[in-house]
Order: structure tokens, then C-alpha cells, then sequence
């Protein structure tokens, strides 16, 4: 493990860093899957605000 002595004789330890790498742009079948996946959500979202109000206003 990587450390330094100051000068009180105190040690500090450092964590590892992360090897740093160039992130690459989405494909376009990604592309295609994250707009897919974001509209069901969007309607999932949509739908339980439907049936909340639904239900909120039957009484």
C-alpha cells in the first residue's frame, strides 16, 4: 500500500487510483434500446399517475 512519512512521522495512505479510460459513444442499437426503455417507462410512470387519480376520486 502506497504511503508518505511527514514530518511529525505521521504516515498517510493513500488509496490506488482507477485506471482512466476513454468512454466510447453509444451504438446505435444502444441508441435504439435507451429510447425503447424510456418510453415504457415514461408510460409506466404515466399509467400509475393515471390509476392514482382514478382511484383517488372514486370516493
Amino acid at each position: 500500500m502506497p504511503y508518505t512519512n511527514e514530518e511529525g512521522g505521521l504516515l498517510n495512505n493513500f488509496a490506488r487510483e482507477p485506471k482512466v479510460y476513454q468512454a466510447e459513444p453509444p451504438t446505435d442499437g444502444q441508441k435504439r434500446t435507451y429510447i425503447i426503455l424510456g418510453t415504457a417507462a415514461a408510460l409506466l410512470v404515466g399509467g400509475l399517475i393515471f390509476v392514482a387519480f382514478t382511484v383517488s376520486n372514486l370516493s
